[in-house]
């Protein structure tokens, strides 16, 4: 249903000031510049964590007082957000899953940063956001 773990999101206050930290405690440096997903309201960028280039960590930041990201940061404060899996058919994957009673943020796939995305919400995984994502590369 689910294929392994693409990234693990990790919300931020400012990309600029948490990056260092990673690069000097972990030795991990992003594989490309930060970018904005004006869609999401976020600027976001991944840290390679190891040989497959997949496995990453993600820092995101919001780009507006108001996004889902601002008001999850003002909540809860800098941390986790979400972990993200790779799946190859992500409609197929959301309908077993809407099958299964998972309650979905999006019951169809949107944009995101490489592919498309899909949300199951925290009341369905024991308080964790879960990102599916069906990978452009």
């Amino acid at each position: 249903l689910i294929g392994p773990i693409d990234h693990v999101a990790v919300v931020v206050r400012s990309i600029a000031e948490a990056l260092p930290r990673y690069e000097v405690l972990f030795g991990l440096r992003p594989s490309e510049p930060p970018r904005e997903m004006p869609v999401q309201a976020v600027r976001l960028v991944f840290l390679p964590t190891g040989p497959d280039p997949a496995a990453r960590i993600e820092l995101i930041e919001p780009l507006e007082a108001e996004s889902g990201v601002a008001r999850f940061l003002a909540a809860r404060g800098e941390g986790l957000h979400h972990v993200c899996f790779r799946t190859d058919d992500l409609p197929a994957t959301l309908a077993e899953l809407a099958a299964r009673e998972a309650e979905q943020i999006d019951a169809t796939p949107r944009a995101g940063a490489e592919g498309d995305v899909a949300f199951i919400h925290p009341r369905t995984l024991n308080g964790v956001l879960w990102e599916l994502v069906q990978r452009d590369v």
